[in-house]
């Protein structure tokens, strides 16, 4: 079982935070774009952390989100955005769906390292 799921359309980005988060120790999974993310989530209870891009083909990250909460009732599993966007409607989406975080690409694995495994703790 996963403890973090990386959910992308980007095999780049995908690889370049499930390498450097494995390098660090942990268990990661990953998800070609938001409806894969979703389905993963449903079928692993032991997920801890979602990082999540927002705008990918066939489910954004943020309905992604909406859909952990609301369909799968799941309020504890931790999301976090990784993405170009910055928009404040976006960041207030996120927020109303209950995300921990938002960091904008590219991805800074040293700089957000600690706090990712306290978030999996």
């Amino acid at each position: 079982m996963a403890k973090i799921l990386i959910v992308d359309d980007s095999s780049t980005v995908r690889d370049e935070v499930a390498g450097f988060l494995k390098d660090n120790g942990l268990d990661v999974a990953t998800a070609v774009d938001g409806k894969d993310g979703l389905a993963k989530v449903k079928a692993d209870p032991g997920l801890k952390l979602v990082i999540s891009d927002v705008n990918m083909p066939n489910m954004d990250g943020l309905t992604m989100v909406e859909k952990i909460r609301g369909e799968l009732k799941n309020t504890t599993i931790n999301v976090i955005m990784l993405t170009t966007e910055g928009s404040p409607s976006m960041k207030e989406r996120g927020k109303a769906a209950g995300i921990k975080g938002w960091i904008v690409k590219p991805f800074n694995g040293p700089a957000v390292l600690e706090s990712l495994k306290k978030l999996v703790a």
